[in-house]
């Protein structure tokens, strides 16, 4: 029995609110033919996905295992339609996202004079949503910044650049040169809220999630944050000052394409910007072993530093 996707896309809308009024006005269709889509579906699936009483609408066992899985299979089927609508308009256009302070004009440039043909858009990305970019059709590649989580990507490493610290003017340590971590440790609240994610650690505890917002953060005295330094050299403003962090291990940039499944543009252009990339300032340029069987992300350099080689690893 084949799913109707139209169906999961009501049952994830009463899912997530608990309340079929609302999600009928979400929705913008009448509650009753919403009640009977959801009786439909259940009737597909030979089972209950709700427990509607005089107290409200819960979840049945099946009906949490369903919203679980309606996520990835939606978001399957919205990048399947995109792919089809751009392959359907041919190889006129790539989009290319990125992270802020990754400048990829060279790449664009130089794949230009090669595919004179194709238009590229940019669009930026954010820590929390650029591998999910890639996977779902959004951009057809996008240069990230390490980790990035899940599976469905290709990972090409590019270059590693150093991480700064972002302190308010008038901190007693933006008189220094140089900090170190227990340094910002003991003087300041460090915005970990505002931080991708290190490897491993916990996911950010607040909707802050850009430069622009991390830096009001800073400017207002709430503490202290980390940046790339290529994001340090593009967002200057008198309020907010930039030191090296002496033991902060560096950021990682690379590029993410779909795997298995990314086009002969996104190859194509992928291959120019492995050629053409120009690390900012101090970045270090490249690049790693390939990861293990086990499919992790590439780790720091080891002691013999970067390698000539290009790995693509597998997420």
């Amino acid at each position: 029995m084949d799913l109707d996707l139209r169906k999961v896309r009501y049952f994830v809308a009463v899912a997530e609110r608990l309340h079929f009024s609302r999600a009928a006005e979400e929705l913008l269709i009448a509650q009753p033919a919403l009640s009977r889509q959801i009786r439909a579906l259940e009737k597909d699936l030979g089972t209950a996905l709700f427990v509607r009483d005089s107290h409200g609408v819960e979840l049945t066992a099946a009906g949490r295992q369903l919203l679980d899985d309606a996520g990835p299979l939606l978001a399957a089927a919205d990048a399947a339609r995109r792919r089809v609508d751009r392959a359907a308009r041919g190889d006129g256009t790539l989009v290319v996202g990125f992270r802020a302070g990754i400048t990829v004009t060279g790449a664009v440039r130089a794949f230009a004079v090669s595919h004179p043909g194709t238009r590229v858009e940019v669009r930026r990305v954010e820590w929390d949503d650029q591998a999910d970019a890639v996977r779902d059709g959004r951009v057809d590649l996008a240069f990230v910044r390490l980790p990035v989580t899940g599976p469905g990507l290709d990972v090409r490493p590019l270059y590693r650049e150093p991480r700064m610290a972002a302190l308010p003017a008038a901190h007693p340590l933006a008189a220094r040169d140089a900090v170190t971590r227990a340094d910002l440790g003991a003087q300041a609240e460090i915005l970990h809220l505002c931080t991708d994610p290190e490897p491993g650690g916990a996911p950010p505890l607040s909707a802050v999630r850009t430069v622009e917002e991390k830096l009001e953060y800073v400017a207002a005295g709430r503490g202290v944050t980390y940046l790339p330094l290529s994001a340090t050299l593009l967002y200057r403003r008198p309020d907010v000052v930039y030191r090296p962090v002496a033991d902060l291990p560096p950021d990682e940039v690379a590029l993410a394409t779909a795997a298995g499944r990314a086009s002969r543009l996104a190859e194509a252009f992928a291959a120019t910007a492995l050629r053409t990339i120009v690390p900012p300032g101090a970045a270090l340029p490249v690049l790693q072993e390939p990861a293990g069987d086990d499919g992790g992300q590439p780790g720091p350099a080891g002691d013999d530093g970067p390698t000539d080689r290009v790995a693509v690893t597998r997420s």
